[in-house]
């Protein structure tokens, strides 16, 4: 097996996820409450988040979702607004939202990258706070291609991202390999014909990602040494 592209999921692959999101999410109970305790506690519950571990839940649908979807679950509890107002919102808050990297990223792209390897994002956030988290850590010039769900190419697990991704570098699906937290990275990984690889940096634990995996590693930081034993 020769990989010569890899897309990565960014929230909880690149990014620790309760880092991250854990911060949004305090943020946006706190807006869009507005002081209303018993409207903070059913948001929570519909985010799946738990108010007293300050944790999400492995079934969130903050986890792998976009945020038309997570718009869409907690729009009918708020007061009448549009949903466009709410994803504004919402994408504002995120793109500020801190980020704790998955382990350092400068130093592990730039060894993909000296690996002659073409590199990508693809998430299920929107495009404009994703690149503005990547510019935050300083690697956004590393990527080649870098898709959310609003970019036209649709969300995971729908391939289309993939695929996207794939065109651009011009590399066949075989050839590329899809890093991921969750199934819907891996199902995606799956419909484009890409190697699935899971990481532990979200919240799924091994024995949920391995049916969906052709590897599963703890996290990224052990890219190198999968590429050199896959080669070898």
């Amino acid at each position: 097996m020769r990989i010569e592209g890899i897309l990565f999921d960014k929230d909880g692959t690149l990014f620790d996820f309760n880092a991250t999101w854990g911060s949004w999410t305090q943020g946006l109970l706190a807006d869009e409450g507005g002081g209303d305790a018993a409207l903070v506690a059913n948001l929570a519950d519909v985010l799946g988040y738990d108010l007293a571990t300050s944790l999400f839940r492995p079934d969130s649908i903050v986890i792998a979702n976009t945020a038309s979807f997570v718009a869409d679950a907690i729009l009918p509890l708020l007061p009448p607004q549009s949903k466009a107002e709410l994803i504004a919102r919402m994408n504002a808050k995120s793109a500020h939202a801190p980020q704790a990297e998955a382990t350092p990223l400068g130093p592990l792209l730039h060894d993909l990258a000296m690996r002659g390897l073409r590199l990508g994002v693809a998430t299920n956030d929107a495009e404009a706070p994703a690149r503005a988290h990547l510019e935050a850590a300083g690697v956004v010039d590393r990527f080649d291609f870098i898709a959310g769900f609003d970019s036209g190419f649709g969300a995971k697990p729908s391939a289309g991202q993939l695929l996207a991704f794939s065109a651009h570098v011009a590399i066949s699906p075989d050839r590329c390999a899809m890093i991921g937290d969750s199934l819907h990275d891996l199902h995606a990984a799956q419909s484009a014909g890409m190697v699935a690889v899971g990481v532990l940096t979200g919240l799924a634990s091994r024995a949920d990602l391995a049916p969906a995996a052709d590897v599963v590693l703890d996290s990224i930081a052990d890219i190198p040494a999968w590429l050199d034993s896959s080669a070898a």
